[in-house]
Formats: structure tokens, C-alpha cells, sequence
């Protein structure tokens, strides 16, 4: 067996490891690193708790040393591999062990220690790997009560490994920092049913959370310690029960309803807001309407096409993130019947005059293909521009007649008073 698993003492990483992890750990999350030290420490020193009896772990890359276990002190052994006519090259046996300098994958297997007589004395399987890498961590919550976190590994480390997730609520009441100067600790559940996730249960709004997710194998452990906030990582459910239907005598329109996700919670002031999307099935962009009701009515559907609709859901006070869409649900506006009836009709007489009509030599001249009402719309727009010039034309002159009259008054006007002026300064004898 390795020094791992046959000596407690030797289980935690080594020293110069611990304490480069110790340096980078806030003051307010020793107690969670020291919790998963502990549990990791004692998952370690279990025997046989990483797998059947027998099996010694080792770190690719490094030297491995395989002990002969109930060989005589000072006694020579011999070694040997299973399957193999010879131990790995550079292999050397030092007071009865056998070494692997630099173990490579190439290196695992199954060795045996004999004694002078070739008796079996001890046998073990060697399993190489890496040590845990920092995972990676993220954390959702579907509602305002609980909260989970899912994780992945960022090493392949070729190892059996096991998960230790606790928690520690930063902001603490008067009474909580009374009882527990640390801050509350707690476990982070996991379910063998769900593996890579854990969840907090009873988790509250206004409060905040920091992580500890730690990695542990055979060789050591590492971990992610990560600050949660309730507001930035709330995510609902996707709505529920989407139900898409058309209206009669409503070409254009459809009637969509849908329920809250089961997961979220029921009382009042927990809401959620709404984004609804549709299109037609034959087009790709999408048209997208937003409400605090759980219904709502298209309006400007293309009657007679089939139209895919999903809903999805956020906090109503806008925190955190939009739910993942709904699944899709399809429908078809009506038809307008009085279109209906009157295209058919116009089709039938289609038909039945192109039946009826003998054919004829081509006709060599050019076919005219404008549209009536595409002329009417090209007349009415002239003379909407004439119409306009028109008026410019006429106000312009009657400004340059105003302006004309205005002069000549302005002309006569001083003549008129020189008159009155000269005639008041004459004597009234000669006026006489």
C-alpha cells in the first residue's frame, strides 16, 4: 500500500501545498476550507474507502514506491507483473520495495512480491493519476426558497473522487453571530440521483452565501470557494401548461395561456413577468411580446399559417436571469371565409373561361403585366404633387402682390403730408 493509504498521517497534501492554499483563503472562509480538510482527511484515512483492498495509488510523473508486506526484515524478495515478462524498465528493488522512478499510465498493473522460494507474499494494483484540480463551480436558484450548485472537474485526474460541499451565510443577524462567532456552516445536500450538484434547502432572499466546493482523491484535494447572492443567480423554470389556440372569426389572430412553473413559489408576492415569442413555421425571425398576465392574444398573425409559440419567465422585479423557453407549442389563425369563398369563386371562373376559350396564335406584341390599381395609385400621386406646386405657385404671387401694393402706398404717403405741411404754414390773408 502507498503512504497515503497506509499511514494517516500522511494523508493531506503536503506541507509547502497546505500553505500556499492557506495564504490565499479570506479570513471568513478558513473555517469552511478546515471543515473539508477534515472530512477529506478522514474519507483518506479510512481503509479501503477509494476501493477494493489490495489497490495503491500513485502520481503519474512521480517516483512510486510498492512495499512487500509480510516479508522477513533484511529478507531478499523478488518481484513480479502480471502479464509481463519483465518489470518496467528503470525499476529498481531497494531493501525489499520495489521503485518506479517517473510512473507513466504504462506503469499500472498488478505486482507481486515472492520470496526466495517463489511463495507469494504480498500482491497489489498500482492505479496512477493526477492530483484535483480546482473545479469549476456555478449555482442557480428556480426559486426564492432553494438554491443548487453544479460542478465540474478541471483536471482528468484518472482517480476514483469524491465531493465535500458546504456553505457558510456571510450576513449574519445579531443572534446568529451570538451563538456561532464563525458563521453559520452547513452541508451543501448532494443527490445520488443528480451527481455534480448539491443544494442548499430553506435559503433566504436578503442573504448571502459563500460556497465551498472541494475535490478530493486518493492523492489530495482542492477547492472552489464562491460567493453566491440570491438576486444575481435566481433563474425560473420554464413556464408551464402552454397552450396555443385560434379564435373564430379571427383570421389573424391566436389566443396563448399558460400556468407558473410548479417549482416556483405560490405566495402573492413572489411574481414573475413574461416574454412570449412566435412565428410562422415557414419563416426563421421571431416576434416577441412581453406581459405580467398569463394569457395573452396575437394580433397580427397570417391567417391560414401555422404559427410555433414559447413563453419563458423572470423575476418581476427584474432580478437575476430569463428562464430557458418553454417547449414549443403550434397552432393555425382561421381563415377568413368571405376571402375564402371569393378566392375559390375567382379561381373557379378561372378555370371554367380558360376551358371555354379556343386557343389562339401567340400574340407577338410585348404582355402588359402592370396592375390597374398600380396605375391608379402612379395618377393619384401626380396630381397630389400638382396639386401642390399648384398652391406654392399661387401663394408666391399673391406675397409678390401684397408686397407690390404695400409699395405704392408707401410712395403716396409723403406727397399727401408735404401738401397739408405747406398749406398750413400760408397766411391766413392769402388763403382769404
Amino acid at each position: 500500500m502507498s503512504a497515503v493509504s497506509q499511514c494517516p498521517e500522511h494523508v493531506l497534501l503536503p506541507q509547502s501545498n497546505m500553505v500556499r492554499m492557506r495564504s490565499s483563503i479570506p479570513g471568513l472562509g478558513r473555517v469552511m476550507v478546515f471543515l473539508a480538510a477534515a472530512l477529506a482527511s478522514a474519507s483518506l484515512a479510512v481503509p479501503g474507502s477509494w476501493g477494493e483492498e489490495g489497490v495503491q495509488y500513485g502520481q503519474l510523473g512521480s517516483d512510486v514506491t510498492l512495499s512487500c508486506a509480510g516479508a522477513p526484515a533484511g529478507s531478499p524478495v523478488q518481484w513480479r507483473r502480471a502479464g509481463a515478462a519483465a518489470l518496467p524498465e528503470g525499476s529498481a528493488i531497494q531493501q525489499g520495495a520495489l521503485v518506479l522512478p517517473s510512473a507513466s499510465l504504462a506503469s499500472m498493473g498488478t505486482y507481486s512480491c515472492h520470496g526466495e522460494d517463489g511463495g507469494l507474499l504480498h500482491a497489489v494494483s498500482l492505479r496512477l493519476g493526477h492530483l484535483p484540480g480546482v473545479p469549476f463551480v456555478s449555482c442557480r436558484a428556480s426559486d426564492y426558497e432553494n438554491f443548487s450548485c453544479s460542478w465540474t472537474s478541471s483536471v482528468e485526474t484518472f482517480l476514483p473522487t469524491r465531493y465535500i460541499t458546504t456553505y457558510r451565510k456571510k450576513s449574519l443577524t445579531g443572534e446568529e453571530k451570538r451563538r456561532n462567532k464563525n458563521g453559520h456552516v452547513g452541508l451543501c445536500l448532494q443527490d445520488p440521483s443528480r451527481p455534480g450538484t448539491c443544494t442548499v434547502h430553506r435559503s433566504e432572499f436578503w442573504s448571502s452565501y459563500r460556497m465551498n466546493i472541494t475535490e478530493v482523491n486518493p492523492l489530495g484535494f482542492s477547492y472552489r470557494l464562491l460567493d453566491v447572492t440570491m438576486q444575481a443567480i435566481i433563474k425560473p423554470d420554464p413556464p408551464e401548461g402552454l397552450v396555443v389556440e385560434p379564435i373564430p372569426l379571427a383570421p389573424r389572430r391566436l389566443h396563448v395561456s399558460w400556468k407558473y412553473p410548479s417549482s416556483w413559489p405560490k405566495e402573492p408576492h413572489f411574481q414573475l413577468r413574461f416574454r412570449l415569442q412566435y412565428r410562422p413555421v415557414i419563416h426563421r425571425s421571431w416576434s416577441v411580446v412581453e406581459t405580467v398576465n398569463l394569457s395573452e392574444v396575437i394580433t397580427d398573425a397570417f391567417a391560414g399559417l401555422e404559427h410555433v409559440v414559447q413563453v419563458s419567465a423572470k423575476d418581476f422585479l427584474d432580478a437575476g436571469n430569463w428562464s430557458e423557453w418553454s417547449a414549443e407549442a403550434r397552432a393555425t389563425p382561421v381563415r377568413d371565409l368571405a376571402t375564402t369563398a371569393s378566392e375559390e369563386t375567382t379561381t373557379e371562373a378561372r378555370l371554367e373561361s380558360l376551358a371555354e376559350e379556343p386557343s389562339q396564335a401567340p400574340n407577338p406584341e410585348p404582355i402588359n403585366r402592370s396592375d390597374p390599381l398600380e396605375k391608379m395609385a402612379v395618377l393619384v400621386s401626380l396630381g397630389i404633387f400638382a396639386f401642390f406646386v399648384l398652391a406654392a405657385v399661387l401663394i408666391i404671387t399673391i406675397f409678390i402682390w401684397l408686397r407690390m401694393r404695400k409699395h405704392g402706398k408707401d410712395k403716396t404717403k409723403p406727397n399727401f403730408l408735404v401738401a397739408a405741411t405747406h398749406l398750413k404754414a400760408l397766411p391766413k390773408a392769402q388763403i382769404l
